[in-house]
């Protein structure tokens, strides 16, 4: 009996998350085969996508190599081709990878690895490997390409035989990367995000750092971010649109996200901080700035989207958790992220489920800008507390009722405050009064 009433819990939360925030899976693929018994115990990676020839590919790395399937019809997504790893043992924790000019360049950060660039331009029909050598890259933890300049930035690992902070790498001809130079006044950068030869570095330890690449020979160092609220291992980060806030991830467990404000780069600041806050542990990963929200892979708590349109205060408008065990534990759940396809569906690589291909926020693929949410209730299910985000800084009542509508708890609280209801495990209604709207929904108590 107490296991038919964990699985009803399970499935009682998967509809409310879906039918609460409008993210429904439209795809999901996973290989029982492949192994993943490396330290961190993932079996896949990083996630990218690709639109060409009027089709959509979302790209998954495994411990295996890097899997294309075409998801232009999601419901009827299938394998286009697979590329074997130069090292395809289990012992691969990190790929990575990123298109350019019609090609997919592909990376790893563990064992005899290479540098694999495949002509992907003829996809669903065919694909070729066009270049596959540990002549100038054998690992790499990241890469980057700026389109504008035909610049890939490779991140760590190996490059030329030797240990590497951060390397520069001409794509004039994509089938033979020209070797241009290293970069290392600032230690080991993580990963890097590129636009118009200027770089945001995130330097793990160090901080965050802004550079001028326009000159390969002499970089210059524009500002710095060296001290800062929840400071730990910077991890990795993204742009938006306009160029002025810059959002980036420690990781750290519990470690809040920072969101800066750099217009100016010589006075970086810190405009807000923000975390799922489903755990004291809660981790996020990695980040991609679309329009006015960030989608995070949050590990644990799955994926997360907030409207940052006001960079003082995030709000939480879709989540989707594709990591169901409750435990914060290691580095366990969602991996990367990808949102940017032109249909709006989102890309979710989970480490030990796989590849999700989620609609855009809202009922019928309603677009996200169509979305206005008024209150946000995590985490939900909750196990002690849980916490109301709105995107109104006023007072709010907040009353319980049992199923049969009996007055359990009834509070006074404000914007992102814990609220402790004193309940047993079960589902309940609550109703959260403001002096302009009255809003219901289910929460369940684990």
């Amino acid at each position: 009996m107490k296991k038919i009433y964990i699985v009803g819990i399970v499935l009682i939360q998967t509809f409310i998350l879906n039918a609460q925030n409008g993210l429904d899976v439209l795809f999901n693929w996973s290989d029982e085969s492949i192994s993943g018994e490396n330290w961190v115990g993932n079996t896949y990676n990083e996630i990218w996508g690709v639109a060409q020839n009027g089709h959509e590919f979302a790209i998954i790395g495994s411990t295996q190599g890097t899997h294309i399937f075409d998801i232009t019809n999601p419901e009827d997504g299938f394998l286009a081709a697979y590329i074997q790893g130069a090292d395809d043992s289990p012992a691969i924790v990190h790929r990575d990878f990123h298109d350019y000019s019609g090609y997919l360049y592909a990376v790893a950060d563990e064992g005899e690895s290479t540098l694999q660039i495949i002509d992907i331009s003829q996809l669903p029909n065919s694909y070729n490997i066009v270049y596959d050598s540990d002549e100038y890259v054998k690992r790499a933890h990241n890469i980057f390409i700026d389109s504008q300049s035909a610049i890939m930035y490779v991140c760590g690992g190996r490059v030329l035989n030797e240990w590497n902070e951060l390397a520069f790498f001409s794509l004039e001809e994509p089938q033979n990367p020209v070797f241009l130079g290293k970069y290392d006044d600032v230690g080991y950068i993580h990963d890097i995000y590129v636009k118009d030869d200027i770089g945001y570095l995130n330097a793990g330890d160090n901080g965050l750092f802004i550079v001028d690449f326009s000159d390969l020979g002499n970089p210059t160092i524009l500002g710095s971010l060296t001290d800062y609220p929840d400071k730990g291992y910077n991890h990795s980060g993204w742009l938006n649109p306009s160029g002025e806030t810059y959002i980036f991830a420690d990781e750290n467990h519990g470690y809040e996200m920072k969101i800066c404000d750099v217009s100016n780069p010589n006075e970086i600041t810190v405009n807000s901080t923000f975390l799922s806050g489903i755990d004291s542990n809660s981790i996020a990963h990695n980040l991609i700035i679309k329009d006015n929200y960030v989608y995070v892979s949050h590990y644990h708590d799955g994926l997360w989207i907030w409207d940052i349109s006001n960079p003082s205060n995030p709000i939480v408008v879709g989540t989707y958790d594709t990591y169901l065990s409750e435990d914060h534990d290691s580095y366990r759940g969602a991996w990367g992220v990808y949102p940017l396809l032109p249909s709006g569906n989102i890309l979710v690589s989970d480490m030990q489920s796989g590849l999700f291909v989620l609609s855009p926020i809202g009922n019928n693929n309603t677009d996200i800008t169509e979305i206005e949410i008024d209150n946000y209730v995590y985490p939900n299910p909750f196990t002690e507390e849980f916490k109301i985000q709105s995107n109104k800084s006023e007072k709010i009542d907040v009353q319980i009722f049992d199923l049969n509508g009996k007055l359990l708890f009834s509070k006074k609280t404000e914007n992102n405050k814990a609220i402790h209801p004193n309940l047993s495990d079960g589902i309940y209604f609550l109703e959260i009064k403001s002096k302009e709207k009255l809003s219901k929904e289910k929460i369940i108590r684990l």
